[in-house]
């Protein structure tokens, strides 16, 4: 925390001279023009991605990124660095942090972005997107990041893996409706969450497109090796309902946890007035901290 002696003398003379209504009126006005700035800032990001095509580079907070799908980039962005939903405070500067579903690699590079120092594991088991996910860290020159082609997995082995080659893909074997017709299917190597919990982690991010609480539940107690971490549930057609599943082995194993469903343009059947019908498809975003040891 900022103390008295570390603002500059300007910010102290007008704290000395300036009303309290009127400094609380500079500081709405100040948070204004930021909110102004960001949305800019994300309203030119859209305005490239609409016109960029698969293999485009692209500059992104100080990176620069090869895209497979400018609609696919301008959520990812939106979401991860404008939105901030893998953010976490990191109690040293080298954290340890496991990035389950990386895509082409902007969740790491947001790490990268904040720590530096971190130390990555990512898992992208998508043929289609793994060369754009290691063109993004190889051009960016990150460090102590490693990146396997697998998909995490209850168990471990070979499944079919469904894919439309841009941002959506998921495993046959977990259920739910068949994937289109349209859609590539590969055999992928799977691998274990438990596998990488046996030392501590200080951020989980687990995007894997239904998997989830079958992800989790196999972790078991080890989720107690994790100190942070960021779910995206799918409520999605034919897919097993398990967001009480979830929450209840969130909290049996120390975590509490809050539930957030992004925004309107991300996630529009959140929206009231609310409706659920058998085709119904949202997602929402799980944070939980572990609390208790």
């Amino acid at each position: 925390m900022s103390s008295v002696s570390d603002r500059s003398p300007l910010r102290r003379l007008t704290g000395r001279l300036l009303p309290i209504h009127l400094r609380a009126a500079l500081r709405r006005l100040a948070d204004s023009l930021s909110k102004r700035q960001a949305a800019w800032q994300l309203a030119r990001v859209r305005a490239r991605a609409v016109r960029a095509r698969p293999g485009d580079i692209v500059s992104c907070a100080g990176f620069q990124v090869q895209i497979n799908d400018g609609p696919n980039y301008y959520t990812l962005y939106k979401t991860i660095f404008d939105q901030k939903i893998y953010h976490f405070d990191a109690n040293r500067p080298d954290p340890r942090i496991l990035d389950c579903g990386s895509n082409i690699g902007l969740s790491i590079l947001y790490y990268k972005h904040i720590y530096p120092q971190s130390q990555v594991v990512g898992f992208e088991p998508d043929p289609l997107i793994w060369p754009y996910l290691q063109h993004n860290l190889s051009r960016n020159q990150l460090a102590g990041v490693q990146t396997l082609q697998a998909a995490v997995s209850p168990r471990s082995g070979t499944l079919t893996f469904a894919s439309d080659g841009k941002y959506s893909g998921f495993l046959e074997a977990v259920g739910g409706e068949p994937a289109p017709l349209d859609w590539t299917r590969y055999q992928v190597p799977c691998v274990r969450l438990g596998s990488y919990l046996t030392d501590p982690v200080d951020f989980l991010k687990l995007n894997i497109e239904g998997a989830e609480y079958e992800v989790l539940a196999d972790a078991g107690p080890q989720l107690r090796q994790v100190s942070e971490l960021v779910v995206e549930y799918h409520h999605l057609p034919g897919l097993p309902r398990t967001l009480h599943l979830i929450l209840a082995l969130l909290h049996e194993h120390g975590f509490e946890y809050l539930i957030n469903d992004l925004d309107a343009e991300t996630n529009a059947a959140v929206e009231p007035p609310f409706r659920l019908r058998p085709d119904t498809g949202y997602f929402l975003l799980i944070y939980a901290r572990r609390i208790n040891p």
